[in-house]
């Protein structure tokens, strides 16, 4: 850890990497990830047929500023100082919300598949932010390995269909999502460019706090107006593993991998996610995709062998 901070105030820190015991266990905290943030599809897809997704999203992210709190300032001791250059964790919060919001919004409209692929665009996304904001470049190895993994997302996104590859019939869920995922894309890099040395859990409690401000107006008033007695069981559960898995658990571990690894390795780990989700949709009784899509992701899965195959 001591070696990272000398590193981190030197002018070329963005483009420096952990290297050993680190660096695996960086690769470790994606694999996690991965496993779990693919259960934020289906879970969020059965979330969204009983609740908007303003509502849904400002609650899950109420709940996850004290669950981040509890962690942050309970159990990691962090001090309880409020966060200098705030507007700093205003862009991050607002970026993160934009990503959620988009989120909930296209499981109205297509399946947890569909979005799961659309997720596998980040990598590529990402290491194009990361060039222009942190001036991070991404080899040739590594991006070769990123638009071959990109072709068997689109080919997933277009349900394996040729012809609606050709005549770009992509659904209205999947457009929506697709504006979120660059918001998250930008996400990555721009944690290493804003990071101040801070703790992380308490880092990532002050992105949770002032997401908050860009959520009210899309959910507040029909948040109020909820009855939340008649809300099925699925979505509480859906809403407490959001908040408290896929948002609390999996940003220390982007945050942690995020500040050792190359930002395009770091999302690399999402070309798991529609693998992923095809399993759990078949296994939780929502059907299964058919071979032709499942192949597609299985390419995907194929670009991040190469990619972590390749030197930083």
């Amino acid at each position: 850890m001591a070696d990272l901070t000398e590193r981190a105030a030197s002018p070329n820190s963005h483009v420096i990497h952990a290297t050993g015991r680190e660096k695996l266990l960086a690769h470790g905290a994606m694999l996690l990830f991965a496993a779990l943030i693919a259960g934020s599809f289906s879970f969020g897809g059965i979330a969204a047929q009983s609740m908007e997704a303003g509502p849904l999203t400002l609650w899950r992210y109420l709940l996850t500023v004290f669950v981040m709190g509890v962690m942050a300032f309970g159990i990691f001791k962090a001090p309880l100082v409020l966060p200098k250059q705030p507007w700093r964790f205003a862009i991050l919060g607002g970026l993160i919300a934009f990503y959620m919001l988009t989120m909930f919004t296209a499981l109205e409209f297509t399946s947890p598949v569909q979005t799961g692929a659309v997720f596998t665009l980040m990598p590529l996304l990402s290491a194009g932010f990361a060039l222009v904001l942190i001036r991070q470049p991404t080899r040739p190895g590594v991006l070769a390995a990123l638009i071959i993994a990109a072709l068997g997302a689109v080919w997933v996104i277009f349900r394996a269909d040729l012809q609606a590859i050709l005549s770009f019939d992509v659904g209205t869920g999947e457009i929506i999502y697709f504006f979120g995922v660059i918001a998250h894309a930008a996400y990555v890099p721009l944690i290493r460019k804003f990071g101040r040395g801070e703790n992380p859990v308490a880092f990532g409690f002050w992105v949770t706090v002032y997401s908050i401000p860009w959520l009210l107006p899309t959910g507040l008033m029909p948040l109020v107006r909820t009855d939340f007695t008649a809300l099925p069981l699925s979505v509480w559960a859906t809403v407490a593993y959001l908040s408290i898995v896929t948002t609390a658990v999996t940003f220390m571990l982007l945050q942690y991998a995020s500040t050792r690894l190359p930002a395009a390795k770091v999302l690399g780990y999402g070309y798991l996610t529609p693998t992923t989700v095809i399993i759990l949709e078949g296994m939780i009784g929502h059907g299964w995709a058919s071979p032709a899509v499942f192949m597609g992701a299985l390419v995907t899965a194929g670009g991040l062998l190469v990619m972590g195959l390749l030197r930083d």
